[in-house]
């Protein structure tokens, strides 16, 4: 279940290739396998990853490059994927990248020639030619789509509307005064706060308001200078006394598991494989696990940093923030950044914790949640899961583990914290009800699929990359609905 493309798949770009030749095989008429342990047993991994040797990720990548590759990926779900997440995550298909496309053969031959090679890998010549004229095909096909609007993955000065709405408008305008006015209180009514909060922050003011809503600043406008020296220093402070441990015989576990994990973190997005920013990750992870050794590093925690990071570093960059260069920020500034994002996702965890203590019973309560709640809401998807024998873990985990950021941009992910920052106890409570008109949204592609596979598959890899604002509002407010039906009412989960 944890191994989803970044960001989801754009059904739009990933269309059955008409002219792929049909694989021969003596068993093609053999029965589809109808529940999750026979298609996991009829099904190699393509997605195993061998955590010990780093050269593999390199080889994926190769394999990866052949548009009609890319495609049968998504096609090999294993039952290791839903039993250990992330333990086996993919790399995205090569159609999802936002790099041109050379049609030149010469050129596209020079590059896989001098490109790095370590031995294991060798493409002949007319490998090459046959990966142009894929290409070419994909180029042709992407062309003949209708135009929209290209939405950056992280949010800019303003976020955008998926239909491409202008940046700023009288309300909006009217909006960030209002924050600005109740930021610039001697003491910040943080209950007015996060009304006006629910329905989205303004980008100017997102990190200071982020900051007093998770719990990190204190409300009385005097104290929040010296607040933030304070918890900077000490979390520095935790880097001296603890960082060093990392290759210790009872750490070293732990810190393989999170160099391991944090290139996976947002891969298309290149201000995330930047070795500077890489480094600030591992901090920040391991100086967490240490200090919760109840839980310690769970895999998906490495996701949690993210908007954190984003949302601070927004305060130094006017624009293309998936671009930006780390190192050319002041240190002073990157240690500030580092920090603050190190402290908040620590309070959003405190929340949370019990999702990623041993066997992670936090999650288990909440998908059993959700399959209760959605059977109330809507029977024929309910029943259309029992058809298919799919079980919610199955797909729900991930929701719950990476609260739905693996399945939204990250522009989206920033716009729901938004709320979840408002609501009283948004990421581990409200968060439920999101999930529930998340599933519900897709009823009618649900309903269409009538295998185990397809349905699985449309699960793990649903069609949001072209959300927006417009599209997490009316998320919000379906959830906000089933929140206020279902919430004070706990009999209404079950019949």
């Amino acid at each position: 279940v944890y191994g989803a493309q970044h960001p989801p798949l754009d059904p739009r770009r990933h269309r059955p290739l008409k002219d792929a030749p049909k694989a021969s095989s003596v068993n093609t008429k053999s029965k589809k396998p109808s529940t999750f342990h026979e298609f996991a047993r009829s099904t190699n991994d393509a997605w195993d990853i061998d955590d010990e040797e780093d050269d593999s990720m390199f080889s994926l990548k190769q394999l990866s490059s052949s548009p009609v590759q890319s495609r049968s990926m998504p096609q090999t779900t294993c039952l290791k994927i839903i039993k250990t997440p992330e333990d086996t995550e993919p790399l995205p298909p090569t159609l999802d990248r936002q790099e041109p496309i050379s049609t030149n053969p010469n050129q596209d031959r020079l590059d896989i020639e001098s490109g790095p090679a370590n031995g294991r890998v060798v493409k002949s010549s007319s490998d090459a030619q046959l990966n142009v004229n894929a290409a070419h095909n994909t180029l042709q096909k992407q062309q003949s789509l209708p135009v929209r609007p290209v939405i950056p993955l992280v949010a800019r000065i303003s976020d955008q509307n998926a239909s491409g709405a202008p940046p700023m408008t009288v309300r909006e305008k009217t909006r960030l005064d209002k924050f600005k006015q109740l930021l610039a209180s001697p003491n910040t009514d943080l209950e007015e706060l996060r009304k006006h909060s629910w329905s989205g922050i303004p980008r100017e003011v997102r990190p200071v308001t982020w900051r007093l809503l998770s719990g990190y600043l204190p409300a009385n406008r005097e104290r929040r200078d010296l607040v933030l020296q304070r918890k900077r220093e000490e979390y520095f402070g935790f880097i001296e006394q603890y960082y060093h441990s990392r290759t210790d015989e009872n750490h070293k576990d732990t810190y393989r598991q999170i160099h391991i994990d944090i290139p996976r973190t947002n891969p298309l997005i290149p201000l995330f494989q930047q070795p500077l920013v890489q480094e600030v990750f591992e901090r920040i992870l391991f100086i967490w696990a240490i200090r919760h050794p109840a839980s310690g590093y769970v895999q998906g925690i490495n996701d949690l940093v993210t908007p954190f990071f984003v949302v601070f570093l927004s305060e130094f960059v006017e624009e293309d923030v998936e671009n930006f260069e780390m190192a050319s920020l002041p240190l002073d500034t990157q240690r500030n950044i580092e920090a603050d994002s190190f402290w908040c996702m620590s309070k959003l965890l405190d929340g949370i914790q019990d999702n990623y203590t041993f066997a992670q019973p936090g999650i288990q309560i909440k998908v059993k949640a959700l399959e209760e709640l959605v059977s109330r809401i809507d029977e024929d998807v309910h029943v259309h899961f029992q058809k298919c024998e799919v079980e919610y873990l199955q797909f729900a985990f991930r929701w719950m583990n990476n609260l739905l950021m693996r399945e939204l941009p990250l522009r989206c992910t920033i716009r729901l914290w938004d709320t979840y920052q408002a609501e009283s106890e948004g990421f581990s409570h409200f968060h439920l009800y999101v999930c529930s008109a998340f599933l519900i949204k897709w009823r009618k592609e649900i309903l269409s699929m009538v295998d185990f596979q397809s349905l699985l598959m449309l699960l793990q890899n649903l069609p949001t990359i072209h959300w927006g604002n417009e599209e997490v509002g009316l998320l919000l407010a379906e959830a906000y609905r089933l929140k206020y039906m279902f919430a004070d009412a706990p009999s209404h989960y079950k019949r």
